[in-house]
This record gives C-alpha cells, sequence and structure tokens, in this order.
C-alpha cells in the first residue's frame, strides 16, 4: 500500500496544529498561574534574531495552509498577521485546521506532479508537488512548530514530547 499525498500532509498538519493550540492553552495556564502577561511569552525568542512565539505560530499556519491550498489547486486563504493574544492564535489555528479539513482527499489526488509556483524573498520558486511538500513544507512546518515548542519549553512552561506529538485524530 503506497501513502497517498493527502495522508502525507493534511493528517499531519491537523495533529501538529492541534497540539500546539493545546499547548497554547497549557501557556495560559501557566501565565495565569505564575502572574505572568502572556504578551511576554508571546514575545519570547529562543534568539534575538529568531522570530518571537507569535511568528512561528503563524507560519507555522501558512506553511500548513499553503499547502494545503496549493496540492488542491485552490486559493491559498489570507490571515493578516494581527495576533497579539493567545486566544487569537488559537483562533488562528482553528481557522487553519477548518480551513484543512475542508479539503476532500481527491482535490489533493494527484497531485505528486502538480505544479506549483511561489514566491520566497522575491524570487519565483517552482516545484513538483511531491517535491513540494517533502523538501519544502514540511521542513519548514515542523521547523517553526518546533520552534514554537522549544521557547515554550525554554520558558518553563512544563510540556514534553508527548504533547508535541499530540493524538493522531
Amino acid at each position: 500500500m503506497s501513502i497517498t499525498m493527502y495522508d502525507a500532509s493534511i493528517p499531519v498538519f491537523v495533529q501538529t496544529l492541534t497540539s500546539i493550540s493545546n499547548i497554547l492553552g497549557r501557556m495560559a495556564e501557566h501565565c495565569a498561574a505564575r502572574k505572568i502577561e502572556p504578551s511576554v511569552m508571546l514575545g519570547m525568542r529562543l534568539f534575538p534574531d529568531m522570530f518571537p512565539l507569535t511568528r512561528q505560530v503563524q507560519l507555522t499556519c501558512d506553511f500548513a495552509k499553503g499547502a494545503g491550498a496549493r496540492l488542491a489547486g485552490v486559493d491559498v486563504p489570507s490571515f493578516p498577521d494581527t495576533e497579539t493574544t493567545i486566544d487569537e492564535l488559537k483562533a488562528r489555528i482553528d481557522r487553519t485546521v477548518t480551513f484543512l479539513r475542508s479539503l476532500p482527499s481527491s482535490a489533493i489526488a494527484g497531485s505528486e506532479q502538480r505544479e506549483v509556483k511561489l514566491k520566497v524573498a522575491g524570487e519565483e520558486m517552482v516545484f513538483k508537488g511531491q517535491d513540494y511538500l517533502l523538501h519544502f513544507v514540511l521542513p519548514n512546518f515542523f521547523f517553526h512548530a518546533t520552534t514554537a515548542y522549544a521557547i515554550l519549553r525554554a520558558s518553563g512552561l512544563d510540556i514534553g514530547k508527548m504533547e508535541f506529538m499530540g493524538r493522531r485524530k
């Protein structure tokens, strides 16, 4: 049995995004218990030249919804990057998951060879669907998801690998 492009993308994105949303819920509890202003943690970075937690979550969502749309051959939904609270980030994740779940597997079927064009840092990149997913999207998606997790872990949130991995849904 071979794995489909749908199976290698949408359920993976949904599982990880759901985990991040749950971890953000844990962050809210952590902040309340320790009387930490949530905006402080949302602005945390692993290093000064890296994006803060808020941007890491936004980018994780962007890679997932962009991949789902491009592989399905539909327009990428536009979400403005205006989140400033935990609830707003969780709502962005919810919108992303809702969009991903709206994509039928039939729309993504056969996208291995679909041409995908996008601009990155002002330069056009062209991929075949499978290379786009495996060599561009998944590494970027997990880089930003893992960085968000690492920021929270380094900031004292009591979470571990199982919270990051979440449960398959």
